[in-house]
Order: C-alpha cells, then structure tokens, then sequence
C-alpha cells in the first residue's frame, strides 16, 4: 500500500495572506486539521495545524471578550502562525515509511508533493484508518493470537492447518515476541468456530494460543 493509495488528494489550502479567522472557520467547517499554505507560484510554504492557531491567542485569555479575541484573530495572517518548515513525501512512499516518519518526527500529517507540486495530504486520522483495515477491525471471525518459534516454515503450518479444515484466514499480521527467536502471529479466521480453530492450532508443535475470541467486526 502507498500513499497515493489512501491520500487525500488536491486538499483545501490557504495563502501566506488569509486571516486566521478565515483559516480557522474552514477548518472547522470542512472538519479538518492541517492546511497546507502555498503561495501566488502555487508552492507549498508552510503548514498552519489546529495547534499554531492555539499560538496565534495570548497565552492569557481570561481578561478578553469574544469579540477582543475575534478581533485579535481577524489581524492574524496564517504567515504569521504558520509552520513554515515542512517534512514533505511523494506519493510513492510506503505507507509504513511514512507512519515511521511522523512518529520519529511526532507530526500529525506529511503534505505530499511530485516534485514542487502539492498532489494530497496523508495524516494520522488516515492511518488510523488504514490500521483498522489492517488489523480486521471491521471484520467478522474468530481472533486468535498466537506464541511461535521465530523459524523458517511455522507460518506455513499454521496456515495450512487452518486451510486444510476449510478455515478462511481473512487477516493476518505478525510482531517479534518476548523473547529471542519468538514469534506473534494474529489471525483473524473465518468458516470455523472458536472451539475448531483452537483444537487446530492445539495440535502444533511450538505453538501456544495467547488469545481466542469471537469478534463481531
């Protein structure tokens, strides 16, 4: 899966020039949380984020109205609370690089641009997303976590074991385990029952069941 898989693409941007109050409005408006600020050449020169609106109050806000604040916003350029250095990707990343990067970086979305043009925005809500897909979240069967020695071929036993009593494997992913050489395998299995799908997988060797259950999706 890559970025220009599950992207939005063509955003809604702002200029160096919009108010904040304009910034803010649409954000609320649209129900988003990132903009994308480009300039007359149409190119990408900062990022303004519900966070840098929080900057652009005083950081005392008790002894003002609504309209003093309203006010106080309506003087503010997106310029001038924008984030002006920006982590950009093009639309080829993985999505797992690009979920590595705003973890390392602690960002909330990366702009996406083919060369100087912007073409989309992923961010974390849409790897949430992608997760829950992954994952099975929304997927019928019977959930099964498994404990498994980290070598070549236990996978394909596992499976196989679950195929041969005409168990459809729907989702399946995996994580090293606690110890050295072990490994986490998580199935999400469908056409058995929880009581089939654990005698199954019972039956072989250097596996132990860590978690059984019916999912409803």
């Amino acid at each position: 899966m890559l970025v220009k898989d599950r992207m939005t693409p063509n955003p809604i941007c702002g200029s160096p020039d919009m108010p904040v109050t304009e910034v803010k409005n649409l954000m609320k408006e649209k129900n988003f949380r990132h903009m994308p600020i480009l300039d007359e050449g149409g190119n990408l020169v900062g990022l303004v984020t519900q966070r840098s609106l929080l900057r652009a109050l005083p950081s005392d806000v008790t002894g003002f109205s609504r309209f003093e604040i309203d006010y106080l916003l309506a003087k503010t350029k997106a310029k001038d609370v924008m984030r002006s250095v920006v982590k950009t990707i093009d639309d080829n990343f993985s999505i797992e690089e690009s979920a590595r990067i705003m973890a390392d970086e602690k960002i909330g979305c990366l702009p996406v641009c083919n060369g100087e043009e912007l073409v989309g925005i992923i961010t974390d809500h849409d790897l949430f997303g992608i997760m829950v897909d992954l994952m099975g979240g929304r997927r019928k069967g019977v959930r099964m976590t498994v404990l498994m020695t980290d070598r070549a071929g236990m996978v394909s036993k596992l499976t196989a074991a679950i195929a041969a009593e005409g168990g459809n494997m729907t989702v399946f992913w995996g994580y090293p385990g606690p110890e050295p050489e072990t490994w986490i395998s998580v199935a999400k299995v469908a056409k058995l029952d929880q009581e089939q799908l654990e005698s199954i997988v019972s039956g072989l060797v250097d596996t132990t069941i860590l978690d059984i259950r019916e999912t409803s999706g």
